[in-house]
């Protein structure tokens, strides 16, 4: 079993800045696959990044130059940084793990980001 905390969500102003951060504990294996995803009201989750235990990322056109995922493992925590932030960026951004790209998903229990125009 992986638990997954968010942490980090809030409102902020078109333009401005957050970070979130996702802490995994329980059984974690090295090599695993983390990422955020992120849930707007009536639409479905869909990607917003993700990140390899040797450090590859995987961004969504859409954030693409604003987000930046990095990770710390010996932590097993992930982080967004989001920047130039959109009132389309509004959503319920949850977290993810798992062990590969086919292997199960474990989900955090989301933060909400707001951004106002």
């Amino acid at each position: 079993q992986v638990h997954l905390v968010e942490s980090g969500g809030g409102l902020v102003q078109a333009g401005g800045s957050l970070r979130l951060s996702c802490a995994a504990s329980g059984t974690i294996f090295s090599g695993n696959i983390m990422g955020w995803y992120r849930q707007a009201p009536g639409k479905q989750r869909d990607l917003v990044a993700t990140i390899t235990g040797g450090g590859s990322t995987n961004y969504a056109d859409s954030v693409k130059g604003r987000f930046t995922i990095s990770r710390d493992n010996a932590e097993n925590t992930v982080y967004l940084q989001m920047n130039s932030l959109k009132p389309e960026d509004t959503a319920v951004y949850y977290c993810n793990y798992r062990i590969s790209r086919s292997g199960y998903p474990y989900w955090g229990q989301g933060t909400q980001v707001t951004v106002s125009s």
